[in-house]
C-alpha cells in the first residue's frame, strides 16, 4: 500500500499546486498532508471519484447514472487483481457511510439496484467483521455477472454465505436467494481453477450434489482428488456422501478405475457392478478385477457384467487371484533373488562377536522352531528353501523328513504348515507337496498340514475348492490339535468369502460342550476371518453364546480372549454397526466385560480415523488399575488400529503413544510397542525404530519381546540393514534368554520377508484402500503378542501364521494385452501430496528410472516414463495393463 506514491515519475519529486496554499504544519490539515504523499494521477483519481459520489447523490437521474457507471467502471478495472487495496475501493472508504445512507433514501429503480452493487464492493474492505453487508447489498443489486469484480470479492461473498447460511437455517428462514448465488460462485470458482473452494462452500451449505454438474473434462480430476482426500476429515455420514460425488463425478467421466476404488473404499457391490456394466471395454474390466484382486474380496461376475462365457472365465481367474504366484516370481527372477536362503544366511552370527555362537546349544527344539518359521517366511512364495524342500538329488530326499522331526511335538505343527507358506499362492504344487503328512501318525505333523492347506490357498480362490474338500473330513476329529490345524487353515483359505459352507460346519463346533477351550477360541477367530466386516448377526450371536457358557475359570485364560476378537472382527471397519453387540456385550462376566467392550470398538473403528474414538481409547488408558485388569492391551491397540487411517493421524497416534510409555502401567506398556508397531509396518520410521530399539532392552521383558517383534513388523520385507542390524545385535545381547532370543528370531524372519519382496501394510492403492482380511491377519496376530508367553511362547506358535493374511508383494508388474508381463520404463520417487495445489505439479520427487517389474517402498509412488503406452489404472501398483498408445511417435 505504501508503494503507491511511486507509481509515476513525476508524482512525488513536484510538490503539487495546492500544497503552496496550505500550510503543512497545522495538524488539523492531517488529510491534506495525505494529499501531498499522492501522486498526480492518483490525486486526479480521488477527485473524479469524490466528484462521482456527489453527482450519484444528484436530483438529475441522467447525471445520477453516468456517475455510478463511471464509478463501477473504475472499481471494476482495479479490482482484477488483488495485491494490495485497489485505489478507487481506497479512495471511496471514507464515502461508504454518505452512500450508504443516501442509497436508503433512493426510491427503487435499477439506479438504486447499481448503488447496491458498488456498496456491496465498497463493504469488502469496509463493513465491520460479522456484519455481511456485502452479502446483504449483493442480494438488493442487480443481477449482474459477479465474477467481473474480481476474484476476492467472489471469496468474500462465499464466506459470508457460509455464516449466513447457517444462521438462517437455525432460524429456520428461506435459503433460496443464497443458493442461486452459490450456483454462481460455484460456476465461477470451477472456471478458474478454484475446485477446492467450489467444494468447501457446497459443503457449507449442504448442497454437494450441485457439483456434479459444474465438472467437466477439465476439473472433474482436481475435483475429486480434492473431494477424496477431505473425506478422511470428515464427520460420518458426510464422508461417505461426498465419496458418492466423487464416484458420481469419475462414472460421468468414464474415469472407471477410480470409481471402482471409491466403490470398494465405500464397500458398496452394487457400484461394483455398476462399473463394469458401465465399461463396454474387456481389457479395462481385467484392470478392474486385478483391483478387486488386490482388495482381497470374493466377488461373482455374472451375465449382466460380461455376456460372453469365455471373457467372464477370464475376468474370474484374474479376481482369484491364480496368476499371483506367476507374477511374483517374474518379479523375484527379475531382481534375481530366486537363490534360497538358509536362516543362518539370515542370522549372520560370523559379524559378531564370540559369544553369540555359544549360544546355539541353549534349548535347541526352540531354536530350531525359530529357524523353521525364519526359514519359511524368507522363502516365502518361492517354492524351494534349504530346509523343508530339499532337492531330490540329495541322498532319496532324506533331509526332507530330517528337519520336521528336528522339531517337538507341536513345533511339528509349524513345521509341516510352513511348507504351505514357502509354496504360498501356488495351490497345486503346495498341495503336492504337503499330501504326504496327511497320512502321518502324528497328530502334530497332520495339524501342520492342514494348517499348510489353508496357508496356500491364502488369498487364492479356486472353483474346486480344494481347501474345504481337504479340510472338511478332520473338524470332528477327537484331537483337538488336529481340529485346530483344521478350522484354521479354513479360517486362512477362506477369509473375507462369507462361505455359508465353512459357516454350517463350525458354527456348531462353538456349541459343542466337549470342544476344549482352544478348538473354540480358534473356532470364533476362524468365523471372524471369513465374515470379517460382514456384520453377520448368525455367526455374532454364536460367538456370544460361546462367551456365555465359559466357566469362571476359562475366563482368566489368555485363549478365551480370542472370543471377543473373533466377534470384533464381524464389524471391521463398520462402525455403528456394533452397538447393538456391543450392549450385549455389557451383560458378560465383569472378568471379561471391559475387554469385549474395547475390541469391538476398535475393531469397529479400525481404519476410520475417528478422533473421539481415539480419545476414548485414550481415556480408557489413563486409570490406573490392579493388576490382572487387561482391557488395556486392546484399548491401546484400537488407538493405533483407528488412527492409522491418514498420516495425520499416524504422527499424532505415535505422539500419544510416546506419553502413554511414560505414564502408563505394565500392561499398557506392553501393548505400546505392538501399536507403533501396526502404525508403520512395512514403513521403518527412523523415530519410531529408535523407540523400540530402546524398549527392545526394556527392564520387563514383556515389554522387550513387544518391542523385538514390532521391530521385525516395521520392517517387514524390506531388508532394512538398520534395523537388521539392531536385531542381530540383539540376538547376542540376549543370547542366554531363550524366549526373547526366539523373539529376535522371528522379527529377523519378519524384516527379510520373501527375500524383501513382500509388505504387510493393509494399505494399498496409494494407501487409500484397506483390505479387511490383511488387516483382520495383523489384529489376531498382534492380539496374541499381548500375551506372548501363554500363545506364541506357549504351544500356539502357529498364530504368527496369521500374518500371511496381510502378505502381498509390493511390486509394480506391468502386463500386456494379453496379460504377459512387459518392460518399460519408470519412475519411481517418493509421492507428493498435489491436492488442491495450482497448475500441474509433479507428483513424484526425487525419482529413479527402473525398468519393470519394480518394487515400490512405502510411501512411493510410479509413473510411465514413456509415452508409448497408456496405463489402464491411474495408479500404478500391482499388475497394470498397458495398451499402445495410438497416437505415440518414435522420435526420429
Amino acid at each position: 500500500m505504501g508503494s503507491e506514491p511511486n507509481n509515476t515519475a513525476s508524482g512525488s519529486e513536484n510538490p503539487k499546486e495546492e500544497t503552496t496554499l496550505k500550510a503543512p504544519k497545522d495538524p488539523k490539515t492531517k488529510d491534506d498532508k495525505k494529499d501531498e504523499d499522492l501522486s498526480e494521477e492518483d490525486l486526479a483519481l480521488k477527485q473524479q471519484l469524490e466528484l462521482y459520489v456527489e453527482r450519484a447523490q444528484d436530483a438529475d437521474l441522467g447525471l445520477q447514472k453516468v456517475a455510478l457507471e463511471s464509478m463501477r467502471q473504475e472499481i471494476r478495472t482495479s479490482t482484477s487483481s488483488m495485491t494490495s487495496v485497489p485505489k478507487p475501493l481506497k479512495f471511496l472508504r471514507p464515502h461508504y457511510g454518505t452512500l450508504k445512507s443516501y442509497y436508503e433514501t433512493m426510491p427503487d429503480s435499477e439506479l438504486k439496484k447499481l448503488l447496491a452493487d458498488i456498496l456491496s464492493v465498497l463493504a469488502l474492505t469496509m463493513s465491520a467483521e460479522g456484519d455481511r453487508e456485502s452479502l446483504k447489498y449483493r442480494l438488493l443489486g442487480s443481477e449482474g455477472d459477479i465474477g467481473s469484480w474480481g476474484h476476492e470479492y467472489v471469496r468474500n461473498l462465499a464466506g459470508e454465505i457460509a455464516q449466513e447460511y447457517s444462521k438462517r437455517v437455525n432460524e429456520e428462514a428461506n435459503v433460496d436467494d443464497l443458493i442461486e448465488l452459490v450456483e454462481q460462485i460455484v460456476a465461477i470458482h470451477m472456471k478458474h481453477n478454484a475446485e477446492p473452494e467450489a467444494v468447501d462452500l457446497l459443503m457449507e451449505v449442504e448442497f454437494l450434489d450441485r457439483l456434479v454438474k459444474h465438472t467437466d473434462k477439465t476439473n472433474y480430476k482436481r475435483t475429486s482428488l480434492y473431494l477424496k482426500s477431505s473425506a478422511r476429515y470428515l464427520p460420518g455420514p458426510d464422508d461417505m456422501s461426498v465419496l458418492d460425488i466423487a464416484y458420481t463425478i469419475y462414472n460421468k467421466f468414464e474415469e472407471y478405475p477410480s470409481a471402482l476404488q471409491i466403490a470398494l473404499y465405500l464397500d458398496n457391490m452394487q457400484h461394483v457392478k455398476k462399473v463394469f456394466t458401465s465399461c463396454p471395454d474387456l481389457l479395462r474390466k481385467k484392470q478392474f478385477c486385478y483391483i478387486l484382486a488386490r482388495q482381497g474380496i470374493s466377488f461373482e461376475v455374472d451375465e449382466e457384467m460380461c455376456a460372453d462365457d469365455e471373457d467372464r472365465e477370464a475376468l474370474q481367474e484374474i479376481i482369484n487371484n491364480t496368476k499371483l504366484s506367476e507374477g511374483y516370481l517374474t518379479l523375484a527372477r527379475d531382481i534375481e533373488v530366486m537363490e534360497p536362503k538358509s536362516p543362518e544366511d539370515i542370522y549372520k552370527a560370523h559379524l559378531l562377536d564370540g559369544r553369540a555362537s555359544a549360544g546355539a546349544s541353549v534349548d535347541s527344539a526352540r531354536q530350531n522352531l525359530a529357524a523353521t518359521f525364519v526359514n519359511a517366511f524368507v522363502n516365502a512364495g518361492f517354492g524351494q528353501d534349504k530346509l523343508m524342500t530339499v532337492s531330490s538329488d540329495s541322498s532319496g530326499g532324506g533331509s526332507l523328513g530330517n528337519w520336521l522331526f528336528k522339531n517337538k511335538e507341536h513345533g511339528k505343527t509349524s513345521a509341516a504348515a510352513s511348507l504351505g507358506m514357502i509354496n504360498l499362492w501356488d495351490v497345486d504344487t503346495g498341495l503336492a507337496q504337503l499330501d504326504k503328512y496327511f497320512h502321518s501318525n502324528d497328530n502334530h505333523v497332520t495339524a501342520g498340514a492342514l494348517l499348510g492347506v489353508g496357508i496356500v490357498n491364502c488369498g487364492i480362490k479356486n472353483d474346486c475348492d480344494p481347501a474345504l474338500a481337504l479340510l472338511a473330513d478332520y473338524l470332528d476329529k477327537e484331537d483337538s490339535y488336529t481340529r485346530i490345524g483344521a478350522i484354521t487353515g479354513l479360517g486362512f483359505a477362506y477369509a473375507g468369502t462369507q462361505n455359508e459352507q465353512i459357516r454350517d460346519k463350525l458354527t456348531p463346533i462353538l456349541g459343542d460342550p466337549k470342544a476344549s477351550l482352544d478348538v473354540i477360541a480358534f473356532t470364533a477367530i476362524a468365523l471372524g476371518l471369513v465374515y470379517v466386516g460382514s456384520c453377520n448377526e448368525e455367526v455374532a450371536q454364536a460367538i456370544i453364546f460361546a462367551l456365555m457358557d465359559r466357566s469362571e475359570s476359562d475366563l482368566g485364560e489368555p485363549l478365551t480372549r480370542l472370543l471377543p476378537l473373533g466377534l470384533g472382527l464381524l464389524y471391521l471397519g463398520k462402525q455403528d454397526s456394533v452397538e447393538a453387540t456391543a450392549e450385549v456385550s455389557k451383560t458378560f462376566n465383569e472378568k471379561i466385560r471391559k475387554y469385549c467392550d474395547m475390541t469391538l470398538l476398535s475393531c469397529a473403528y479400525a481404519g476410520t480415523g475417528n478422533v473421539l474414538k481415539v480419545q476414548h481409547f485414550l481415556g480408557q488408558c489413563a486409570q490406573h488399575l490392579e493388576k490382572g485388569e487387561t482391557f488395556q492391551g486392546p484399548a491401546v491397540l484400537g488407538i493405533a488400529m483407528v488412527a492409522m487411517a491418514e498420516e495425520l493421524g499416524v504422527d499424532m497416534a505415535i505422539r500419544s503413544l510416546e506419553h502413554l510409555l511414560q505414564y502408563g502401567e505394565q500392561n499398557i506398556r506392553k501393548a505400546v510397542p505392538l501399536a507403533l508397531g501396526l502404525l508403520c509396518i512395512s514403513n521403518p520410521k527412523v523415530h519410531v525404530m529408535d523407540t523400540l530399539s530402546r524398549l527392545s532392552h526394556d527392564a520387563d521383558t514383556e515389554v522387550a519381546m513387544a518391542a523385538v517383534i514390532s521391530l521385525g513388523l516395521i520392517g517387514a520385507g524390506t531388508n532394512n540393514a538398520r534395523i537388521a542390524g539392531m536385531l542381530r545385535n540383539l540376538s547376542s545381547y540376549y543370547y542366554k534368554e531363550a524366549n526373547l532370543l526366539f523373539c529376535v528370531r522371528i522379527a529377523q524372519g519378519f524384516v527379510h520377508m520373501g527375500k524383501g519382496l513382500l509388505t504387510l501394510s493393509p494399505y494399498h492403492s496409494e494407501r487409500f484402500l484397506l483390505s479387511p482380511t490383511a488387516l483382520a491377519g495383523l489384529v489376531v496376530l498382534l492380539h496374541a503378542c499381548l500375551d506372548m508367553k501363554a500363545i506364541i511362547l506357549g504351544k500356539y506358535h502357529y498364530v504368527l501364521y496369521f500374518v500371511v493374511l496381510a502378505m502381498q508383494p509390493r511390486m509394480l508388474l506391468t502386463v500386456d494385452e494379453n496379460l504377459k508381463p512387459l518392460a518399460v520404463p519408470v519412475r519411481v520417487g517418493q509421492a507428493v501430496d498435489v491436492v488442491g495445489q495450482a497448475g500441474r505439479p509433479k507428483t513424484i520427487t526425487g525419482f529413479q528410472t527402473h525398468s519393470t517389474p519394480v518394487l515400490l517402498a512405502a510411501g512411493d509412488r510410479a509413473e510411465l516414463a514413456t509415452e508409448k503406452y497408456i496405463p489402464l489404472s491411474p495408479i500404478l501398483e500391482g499388475f497394470v495393463i498397458l495398451k499402445e498408445n495410438p497416437d505415440y511417435r518414435e522420435e526420429a
